[in-house]
């Protein structure tokens, strides 16, 4: 074979991996370790010395290479791979020779940029979903919102009513002992539902948060309070471990409360009967950090990353709205804190609220 039919089946090899390579990259489905590899192989082929010749391609976190081994061969040529400006990759030439021609030199320079141009497009389409899925979700909200909005307003009547005469009868029977006991249940159990129109008031965000220096512990174990009947009902014990009988913080009552509620409510509700929902809160220097355990099945790592989306729920029809995780974690959000999920090592998970002392 002559020098010049050398040269030309040589370029013929480059102009057919660059054909492959955008062939790739245009029919790929968003499987980029797959594309990669065809992109390598491709490569590797397209070089003079193919038999002593081994490509590897590195991009993040993700590394392909043509052998599983290149102990004995030496790095000959590397060419950087740019996403969105930033070097993010290589690709790596490995050769027992240390010979690379400088026509594939630019050959690999052109695929780098392929590359470069293939990833970004990924990035971008991955930021449209999320842009679009938030998008949805604001949607939904402000939807919710205003239903939540009308709601409450149409109960605050009948509320402020139910309080009233109740009051005027507490008054008018207050000799009679069994008589004023069932008008007290009355009124507590009214002021309880007058509390939580104040919550549904907040999610609809037509109630101003209420922030001030409060003594966290008796808000808490009221809470809990509240709930004891329902620990009963469903046959679930619970012990509270707090440090001290003070601690202080800058929140809102009423929304501290929503978080207890929302999220004991959601251990009871996955707890076997005769399980231990554990509520502990730890005095740290700069947080709080309030942790409610269950002993139910656990979440699994898929679940974990959308039980704070709105509307989700693992609950059956009828049973859960999706909107409880949610409103707690826009809460904590609201008091600049975070919350996150912890699988127990036995059973049962445990969230995980981190509120700071300071958060003006």
């Amino acid at each position: 074979m002559t020098e010049l039919e050398e040269a030309l089946k040589e370029r013929v090899k480059e102009l057919t991996c660059l054909y492959e390579v955008t062939s790739y990259i245009s029919n790929d489905k968003e499987s980029t370790k797959k594309t990669l590899t065809a992109i390598a192989f491709s490569i590797k082929k397209a070089l003079k010395d193919e038999t002593n010749t081994q490509v590897l391609i590195r991009i993040n976190k993700t590394k392909i290479i043509t052998i599983n081994s290149i102990v004995n061969l030496k790095e000959t040529y590397k060419t950087p791979i740019t996403i969105f400006n930033k070097k993010n990759g290589s690709i790596h030439i490995f050769t027992e020779n240390n010979i690379i021609l400088e026509e594939e030199k630019d050959l690999l320079k052109d695929i780098a940029s392929k590359i470069s141009n293939y990833i970004e497009r990924i990035e971008d389409r991955k930021r449209e979903k999320e842009i679009k899925r938030k998008m949805e979700q604001a949607d939904r909200l402000v939807i919710l919102g205003e239903i939540t909005a009308g709601i409450a307003h149409e109960l605050n009547t009948p509320l402020t009513n139910i309080l009233g005469f109740s009051e005027l009868l507490l008054d008018e029977f207050k000799n009679n002992k069994n008589v004023s006991e069932d008008i007290n249940k009355i009124i507590n159990n009214a002021i309880f539902s007058r509390e939580i129109v104040k919550k549904l008031m907040f999610f609809s965000c037509e109630m101003p948060q209420k922030m001030r220096k409060i003594n966290i512990v008796p808000t808490i174990k009221n809470a809990i309070d509240f709930l004891n009947p329902i620990f009963k009902k469903q046959q679930i014990k619970h012990i509270i471990l707090i440090d001290k009988t003070e601690i202080y913080l800058n929140a809102d009552s009423v929304q501290l409360t929503q978080i207890i509620f929302n999220l004991l409510m959601n251990a009871v509700y996955f707890s076997p009967q005769e399980g231990l929902v554990t509520i502990s809160v730890h005095d740290e220097e700069k947080n709080v950090i309030l942790k409610i355990a269950d002993e139910g099945k656990g979440i699994p790592i898929n679940i974990q990353r959308k039980i704070f989306q709105p509307f989700f729920t693992t609950k059956p029809i009828g049973e859960g709205s999706g909107l409880g995780l949610s409103v707690v974690h826009g809460i904590v959000s609201s008091h600049k804190g975070n919350i996150t999920i912890e699988n127990n090592s036995e059973k049962g998970v445990t969230f995980v609220i981190s509120l700071p002392k300071n958060n003006k």
